[in-house]
């Protein structure tokens, strides 16, 4: 198996493109550490890949990427059992919609709160592991929406285009030590947060969800929304030895509909 021994750490891996990363790793013999806010979500997500995949030397854990303790003790806990940390996927992530003109102060810092200061945590957390073994390959999730503006989700935006600044930056900071760093821009993925979305939208142009959606996908290129198990490919490869030479990239997957 391509990541047999390997050790992964996955953040909101209970559900969506979280859980569909997680999966991929398993299924490639990884060692998976699959963490959430919820720990109820997190737990029976783990059980119920280990029954479909066999018995994995991972382990569930409740994680608020907010809290630094949270983090610390994930970072400890995985060293403790594994003594290192190949792989870290900072999926973690929350959105919201609003008018700039109407969007609360305390949301706006609750998305930045998440979406970037949880990415820095994790990041810096385990990069001192990383330096250590002088090794390991770090996966940010960004957004579509970390490359074009879009109304309703300038905060979310914002936060994903921090994504992307961060990972270049951190990208040249850790190369040194043979530590890749890179992003994911996906669009248009088949998640619960994805539907949130076309509901503002719909909404907001007066519209029902199913015209909206409709529209969404007569404008995609591929005419499909993506699934988190084509995001999980792209997270295997980057953690691969086939992505070697590259750090520092926000790819896009979106079936099309961003081109840059």
């Amino acid at each position: 198996m391509l990541f047999e021994e390997k050790v992964v750490i996955v953040t909101g891996a209970a559900k969506g493109i979280g859980k569909g990363i997680a999966e991929g790793f398993f299924k490639e013999g990884a060692c998976v550490i699959q963490t959430d806010i919820s720990e109820k979500e997190v737990t029976e997500a783990f059980e119920e890949l280990k029954e479909k995949y066999g018995n994995n030397k991972g382990f569930p854990m409740r994680v608020d990427v907010t809290n630094n303790s949270d983090i610390e003790k994930m970072v400890k806990e995985a060293i403790n059992k594994f003594n290192k940390i190949d792989v870290l996927v900072n999926n973690a992530g929350v959105c919201s919609s609003s008018l700039v003109i109407d969007l609360p102060e305390e949301e706006w810092d609750r998305i930045m709160t998440v979406n970037v200061k949880g990415m820095f945590l994790c990041c810096r957390a385990v990069a001192r592991q990383m330096i250590r073994q002088k090794s390991g390959k770090i996966i940010n999730i960004s957004s579509g929406w970390g490359k074009i503006g879009s109304i309703l989700f300038a905060h979310y935006c914002a936060s994903k285009f921090a994504v992307i600044a961060f990972t270049q930056a951190l990208a040249l900071e850790l190369a040194p030590y043979k530590i890749n760093v890179n992003a994911i821009c996906p669009a248009n993925i088949d998640t619960d947060m994805n539907v949130s979305c076309n509901r503002s939208f719909a909404n907001y142009f007066n519209i029902s969800l199913e015209e909206h959606q409709k529209k969404v996908l007569d404008e995609s290129p591929l005419h499909r929304l993506g699934q988190p198990q084509d995001i999980a490919e792209l997270a295997l490869f980057l953690a691969s030895k086939d992505a070697d030479y590259m750090t520092g990239q926000a790819i896009n997957i979106n079936g099309g509909v961003i081109l840059h």
